[in-house]
């Protein structure tokens, strides 16, 4: 099993350029997927979480209420610790079996915090579709209609740029069209099949 951990900041076309790549056969496992289906109506994280922050961080049809969760633990870091002893080795073991039941040559681990949460160790090397931070801002404001606050408080959790870049086996430049980021990734998914074959 060959794992390519794909990874950008908010904005940098990182869906976009798993999309582009599934199209091509390859499977994904999305680490944002994997976190909110752990936390579904009837799994033991929800249960965990509920006994340990109480009914209120549930809606009336008894799924998470993501935005009082959110207040709690934004404010209270010892209670984000809590959140993430429950949530975190439930996600890394969902992820495991995705990975593992995937059956095209490669396979994309999606995270956009690939680096900060760990998630990097299950990969064999890391892609970083990158931007600009102004283009990032512009992006993430069209596309999911948050204010520029809340853009740069997700950023700020984030790696920086440079340091994701640092860290990254691999770059795409994602500042022009999908043409353009599509035939870069042309060229990286050759590379990777290339090596997924002597692995």
């Amino acid at each position: 099993m060959y794992v390519v951990g794909l990874t950008g900041g908010i904005g940098s076309g990182k869906t976009a350029a798993s999309d582009y790549l599934a199209s091509l056969g390859i499977g994904v496992v999305d680490a944002d997927v994997v976190a909110r289906d752990i936390v579904a109506i009837g799994q033991p994280a929800l249960t965990q979480i509920a006994q340990h922050f109480g009914s209120d961080i549930l809606q009336a049809d008894g799924s998470l209420n993501r935005s009082a969760l959110r207040a709690i633990v934004f404010h209270q870091p010892s209670e984000r610790k809590v959140l993430e002893s429950i949530t975190h080795p439930a996600i890394r073991q969902r992820i495991q079996q995705q990975l593992a039941n995937s059956t095209s040559p490669y396979t994309l681990l999606v995270s956009p915090l690939l680096f900060e949460s760990g998630q990097y160790q299950f990969a064999n090397r890391s892609l970083v579709i990158d931007a600009s931070e102004d283009l990032q801002r512009q992006r993430a404001s069209q596309r999911d209609g948050v204010s520029r606050e809340q853009i740069t408080s997700i950023m700020a959790a984030q790696l920086t740029r440079a340091e994701r870049l640092q860290k990254a086996d691999d770059i795409v430049i994602n500042h022009g069209d999908l043409e353009e980021l599509y035939q870069q990734l042309d060229l990286v998914h050759q590379r990777y099949l290339q090596l997924c074959q002597t692995y």
